[in-house]
């Protein structure tokens, strides 16, 4: 992660309160601890670890998109699933340790379905939404992309229509990893429409972002990396801040 982007990133945590001063540490702590392995049950104790919510910020909730017997794309031996949740769970850890109240809606391999009908994955997509509906909140859905033609590469953020924030959020989003990691991204963020279920039903500010392309082998290659999965969550976390800033002052 570049010196100009850490600065920076410092520079919004100080714009928040004199109580979080300290959240530029905190988050260089997080990115670069070797405590933070790659083992998932040490990774959702970080994100599960209880945190009372700070009562002037909305809620971060993070789905990390498909899990369980739904593994969302595929290509090259690598699983969507996979990359979802750990981006996920690193995006968590940064929320949590700066003091932002955050939820998962998952934190290992799981579909989330019980009995009966509808089907399991309109049960599944439902209940991620379900956190939302109690708590002033964000939703930021966290996918990977996959195409026929290889070449394709790049973030891609979707945004929903039912509230005016979401689109903000989505551009605050674009920009932070246009600028702080792909800089030859030249994609727009886009509207969803009905076939993204989680933006379609949302009633809160509500993004999904496509972190890359699974079926672009440079872009598979980066997202299997650790380091730069980290990188990606702390450049969402920069876009979050941000986009709280705009929303959220006084």
């Amino acid at each position: 992660m570049n010196e100009k982007f850490q600065f920076g990133l410092f520079f919004r945590f100080a714009a928040f309160t004199v109580c979080f001063a300290v959240i530029y540490v905190s988050v260089l702590v997080v990115c670069s601890s070797p405590v933070l392995r790659e083992n998932m049950q040490t990774s959702a104790r970080l994100a599960d670890a209880e945190r009372k919510d700070p009562p002037s910020l909305p809620v971060v909730v993070i789905d990390p998109g498909h899990g369980g017997e739904d593994g969302g794309a595929s290509s090259g031996g690598v699983c969507e699933k996979d990359i979802n949740l750990s981006i996920a769970l690193h995006l968590a850890a940064l929320c949590r340790a700066s003091g932002i109240g955050c939820r998962l809606t998952r934190s290992e391999d799981v579909m989330l379905y019980g009995d009966g009908k509808p089907s399991r994955k309109m049960q599944d997509l439902t209940n991620r939404l379900k956190l939302t509906e109690d708590c002033d909140c964000v939703f930021i859905s966290i996918h990977q992309n996959k195409f026929p033609q290889s070449g394709c590469r790049g973030a891609q953020v979707y945004y929903s229509g039912n509230n005016a924030n979401s689109e903000k959020l989505a551009l605050a989003i674009q920009n932070a990893v246009r600028e702080n990691l792909q800089n030859g991204n030249t994609r727009q963020i886009k509207k969803a429409g009905s076939e993204i279920f989680v933006l379609d039903r949302a009633a809160v500010p509500a993004v999904l972002v496509e972190c890359g392309f699974l079926s672009n082998e440079e872009e598979r290659a980066l997202l299997l990396s650790k380091d730069y999965r980290k990188e990606f969550s702390c450049v969402l976390f920069s876009a979050i801040l941000d986009y709280l800033l705009q929303t959220n002052q006084t």
